[in-house]
């Protein structure tokens, strides 16, 4: 302040001094005047640069001015330095913010009072099938043309989510999508949606389990009921009566067979995936295998040409048990389905690469093309009365899809209807070990 008062006495002295020289005391009142009127211009010569620098220059561009004007400069010079370095914090703090939403696996989009969208992750854009830049602005009702969201939307109640069927989706590959919205500010809406697909197929085939399995078990212990109701009420001679429990017996076999594989099931589900420590020959699980054809088909009064060919120099890594029971339920189907008369030919080989490939064909009726992706579905039959007569319980063939997957093969299957199957399982390279015969048997 004192160095503006003593700039503006220079400029009144030597407007004095100048005026008094050229003219007296008159002269020196108007160079007093034009001394102040100086000093005021070259005031506001400095005000309008800090105004210049106000408008248009960036903070970091501060004049060089002393003085009054200088002080100010430096004072809006710190402050607006330190509102850009809180403007660009906030900037990186929303646009982190807006990173992990757009990682997020669920889909957000952002909605403005009026409801047209604002943001949205590249998730939801995935789900609606919305572009992120295109579609901004756009009313979220006309994106999303579901009438239950539209409901839901208009209804303005918030408490619960919905599920609605996502764009694209169709009876041959169903799509679920859980969406929210959460109101926020002042009218905007959170719009929160997550894929559900494969949540709502776990809950359908925990019913259709369910279903399953009280049938599966209701039927024989219906027969089972009326055989001891008969055995109570009636007089039967000795034979019919041996024929009544020789059925029992059939149907408590059956459901041992049921329990026994419910039980398979759930221990390869929860147990963890085997190693390759144990290292199992595979000339005797073919043999086991051979055996236990020969014993069914002798059960079911068939008459098979049973081919099995020699068993390739080779031991596998795994659970040897798993392994047996993934190979004797692809030949027990297969003895089981092909009728009286027929063929059924197993036999493995190590193929290029040192992967082995464990196959059983048979003659039997065939598949065909809709049916063979659920095949491996527990108690998905082709044909249900037929599957009865053979014994099978519908949890096979879930089975081996469950021993391939741990043990990281591969399971094929080839079919046509009356051109018979065929079922190939294929092990890694990693789980298979060629050897000489003679160290096999050893």
């Amino acid at each position: 302040m004192a160095v503006r008062l003593l700039f503006f006495l220079l400029f009144l002295g030597a407007g004095g001094g100048a005026g008094w020289w050229s003219g007296g005391s008159r002269g020196a009142l108007a160079g007093l005047a034009a001394g102040a009127v100086l000093w005021f211009m070259f005031e506001t010569a400095r005000g309008l640069r800090v105004l210049h620098w106000l408008r248009r220059g960036p903070a970091a561009a501060a004049p060089r001015l002393g003085g009054l004007w200088g002080e100010a400069c430096d004072r809006m010079q710190r402050a607006l330095l330190q509102r850009e370095r809180e403007v660009q914090q906030a900037q990186r703090r929303l646009d982190e913010f807006l990173s992990a939403i757009q990682r997020s696996p669920n889909g957000v989009v952002l909605l403005d009072p009026q409801g047209r969208i604002e943001w949205a992750n590249d998730t939801a854009a995935a789900q609606f099938g919305l572009d992120p830049q295109r579609d901004l602005q756009q009313h979220i009702v006309n994106l999303v043309r579901e009438p239950d969201f539209n409901a839901y939307y208009q209804a303005r109640s918030f408490a619960a989510d919905i599920v609605i069927a996502a764009p694209g989706s169709s009876a041959a590959r169903p799509r679920k999508l859980s969406v929210r919205l959460h109101p926020y500010g002042e009218g905007r809406l959170l719009l929160l949606a997550r894929d559900v697909t494969a949540v709502e197929q776990a809950e359908v085939m925990r019913r259709d389990f369910v279903a399953n399995v009280s049938h599966e078990i209701r039927t024989p212990l219906t027969v089972l009921a009326g055989f001891v109701e008969t055995l109570q009420t009636l007089e039967l001679p000795a034979d019919e009566r041996g024929r009544y429990l020789q059925m029992m017996a059939q149907q408590a076999q059956r459901m041992q067979t049921l329990v026994a594989d419910l039980l398979t099931l759930s221990r390869l589900e929860g147990s963890p995936l085997p190693g390759a420590g144990e290292w199992t020959a595979l000339a005797p699980l073919l043999g086991q295998c051979e055996q236990e054809a020969r014993s069914v088909a002798l059960a079911l009064g068939k008459t098979l040409d049973l081919h099995f060919e020699p068993a390739p120099g080779a031991r596998i890594g795994g659970v040897a048990s798993e392994l047996l029971s993934a190979f004797s339920n692809l030949v027990s189907n297969a003895v089981r389905y092909t009728p009286d008369g027929g063929s059924v030919t197993v036999g493995a080989r190590v193929l290029p690469g040192g992967r082995l490939e464990f196959t059983v064909r048979d003659t039997g009726p065939g598949i065909a093309a809709e049916h063979i992706p659920r095949l491996t579905e527990r108690f998905y039959r082709v044909d249900r009365s037929r599957s009865r007569e053979t014994g099978g319980t519908g949890l096979g063939l879930a089975i081996v899809k469950h021993v391939v997957q741990r043990h990281g093969g591969e399971l094929r299957i080839e079919s046509r209807p009356g051109a018979g199957s065929t079922f190939a399982i294929e092990l890694p390279a990693a789980r298979v070990r060629t050897e000489p015969a003679a160290a096999l048997q050893g």
